[in-house]
Parts: C-alpha cells; sequence; structure tokens
C-alpha cells in the first residue's frame, strides 16, 4: 500500500489547520483575536427573566409618583375653583340669556344668563365632595365587614357572604333609588345610597387579602400568644391590606360620581337649587331643541373627564402598590 496522502486530502487537512489557528492562536502570539460571540467584560447580558425598567430621570415608580400627583393636583384645582365659583353660579342676568360660547362665557349661559363654566365648577366640586364621602363610608363598610367575614367564623362568613351576594344581585342603579327616595332624597340619601351600594365588591377582594395573611406564620404565632382580634386587626391585618383598600377606595369614586349625577338627572338625587351636574344635564334637556347644545355638551364633557381623571389615579395607585406594574 502507498503512503502517499492525495491532494484531495492534504487540502482538506491544510482548511482545517488554519481554521484552528484562526480560533486557537498559540500563547506565544502577541495578539490575541476573540471569538465574536463572546462580550465585553463590563457589559451584561441581557437576561429572560426580568426587564429592568427605562432608564432616565422619570422612570418606574418616579414616573408613576409624578403622574399621580399631576392628577390630584388637577383634581383639587377644580374642587377649589368650583367652590370659588359658588356664589357666581348662581348670578342671574337676563340680559345675558342664551348667549352661545364667547370669549366672555367660553361655556356660554342658560336661559336665565347664568354662567356655564362657573355653573359647571361648582357642579363637579359638588360631585367631587359627594363621591368622597361616598367613597369613604363605602369602603370603610367594605373592611369592617371582610375583617368580620375572615377573623368571626364560619357563621359571620357565611353570613356576609349572603349579603355580598344579595346586594350585589341587585342593580345599583334600582337599589341606589329605592334608598335615595326612601331617605327623602337630598344630599343625605344620595351618600347613604352610595355608601350602601357599593361596596360589595370591594369587600369581596379584602375578604380574600385578610384569608391569605391568616395563613401567614406570624399570624398563627400572635394568635397562639393570646392577642386580642382587635389587636390583630390593627397591627397585622390592616397594614397588609392597606394597599388594595387605597386602591378600591380611589376607584370607588369614578363609581359615586357617575351614579350621583344619574339619579340627579332622574330627579330622585340632589335638589334642583343646588348646581349639580345632574341637575344642569337634566335642565338642558328642555332647550336642547331650539339649539342650545353648549348647555349639555360641556358639563357632560367635564364630568366624563372628571371620571377619567379619577379612574386614571386609581390605575397608577394599583401599578404603584404592585412590584411588577412599576417595571413595565
Amino acid at each position: 500500500m502507498s503512503n502517499d496522502v492525495s491532494p484531495r486530502s492534504r487540502a482538506h487537512g491544510g482548511l482545517r489547520s488554519e481554521r484552528c489557528r484562526s480560533e486557537f492562536p498559540s500563547q506565544g502570539s502577541d495578539t490575541f483575536d476573540a471569538p465574536q460571540t463572546s462580550r465585553h467584560v463590563g457589559e451584561q447580558a441581557p437576561t429572560a427573566l426580568h426587564i429592568p425598567a427605562a432608564e432616565g430621570r422619570l422612570s418606574g415608580r418616579r414616573a408613576l409618583l409624578v403622574m399621580l400627583v399631576a392628577v390630584i393636583c388637577v383634581l383639587a384645582a377644580v374642587a377649589v375653583a368650583g367652590a370659588c365659583s359658588a356664589e357666581q353660579a348662581s348670578v342671574v342676568d337676563f340680559a345675558a340669556r342664551n348667549l352661545a360660547p364667547c370669549p366672555a362665557h367660553p361655556f356660554g349661559t342658560d336661559w336665565m344668563g347664568r354662567d356655564m363654566l362657573a355653573r359647571t365648577l361648582a357642579g363637579l366640586s359638588t360631585s367631587i365632595g359627594v363621591g368622597l364621602l361616598a367613597a369613604g363610608a363605602s369602603s370603610a363598610i367594605a373592611l369592617v365587614l371582610a375583617a368580620a367575614a375572615a377573623l368571626g367564623g364560619p357563621r359571620v362568613d357565611a353570613a356576609v357572604e349572603w349579603l355580598i351576594d344579595l346586594v350585589m344581585g341587585i342593580p345599583h342603579l334600582v337599589l341606589l333609588i329605592l334608598i335615595s327616595y326612601a331617605l327623602g332624597r337630598g344630599t343625605v340619601g344620595v351618600l347613604v345610597g352610595i355608601a350602601v351600594t357599593h361596596w360589595p365588591s370591594l369587600a369581596r377582594v379584602l375578604r380574600g387579602e385578610i384569608l391569605q395573611v391568616r395563613t401567614q406564620p406570624f399570624f398563627a404565632c400572635s394568635t397562639a400568644l393570646g392577642i386580642s382580634r382587635v389587636r390583630l386587626v390593627a397591627t397585622h391585618l390592616v397594614p397588609h391590606v392597606l394597599p388594595q383598600y387605597l386602591v378600591g377606595l380611589v376607584l370607588l369614586f369614578p363609581h359615586a360620581v357617575l351614579h350621583e349625577a344619574s339619579i340627579t338627572f332622574l330627579g330622585f338625587g340632589l335638589s334642583p337649587e343646588q348646581p349639580a351636574i345632574g341637575v344642569i344635564l337634566s335642565e338642558a334637556m328642555s332647550y336642547l331643541t331650539s339649539g342650545a347644545w353648549w348647555l349639555a355638551v360641556f358639563p357632560g364633557l367635564a364630568l366624563l373627564a372628571c371620571v377619567l381623571l379619577f379612574d386614571r389615579a386609581g390605575a397608577l395607585l394599583r401599578r404603584l402598590s404592585n412590584p411588577e406594574g412599576v417595571q413595565a
């Protein structure tokens, strides 16, 4: 057998040796060219399990806080402006009645010459005040009933669940009208009606959170040490459910404002003497056919903007309370 190697084999061998020398140079060479897949020492490889938030002055939690503060400042400014323009909203000027929007009256005037911008701001201030009081009372009811259901034993839990199903089974608007009419309508009837009808969803959420806290070891240790239930609620349960409670409280505001305007528009809410958005829209229905479109369009858009701002504040607060949402 001949020991000569064919030219084809020598060619393949030469290619393999050149490839090896290019990828793995000798130790005595002065330069070392790393493969293209290698990374610099200071460069961090991206991870698939976590995507960091965008870098910058306004990113992550800081951006959410700035937006939340801005929304709260806008709502506070609307409430203060409405409170300051309450007297101007009732000023009658028959010489300037039914004026279309103009520089002197940006929202126009009504059939009595009252400035619609002042009336809209006063109505929004009234709606915000009613919404705050009603949402606060409703969220307090939800927290108390949720704590009673989670800590009161099986019978109390079953009773609270039955009450939640009962209230949620009745349409909010129908139950709200019945309660407000039974209490003589007015501000008290609206407040009590909204507070009594808007707590079930938040109570169900808080009940689940409290039941989850009960399974933690620190809660079992506190119970074994003989700590009273009132102290357990104050020191362990309330701090853990406070983020969910605040989010639910803020998200109750738009529902309270819309339902207050709805039943007032139907005649079962606030009195006609108050400059509420529902009263303004109800009175404007008689003048829309005569072409006075501004009597309903601007107050309706202002109410929609106020509700959207409340909803945006609740969404931002929810993202702030959620660690994963801050990184989005």
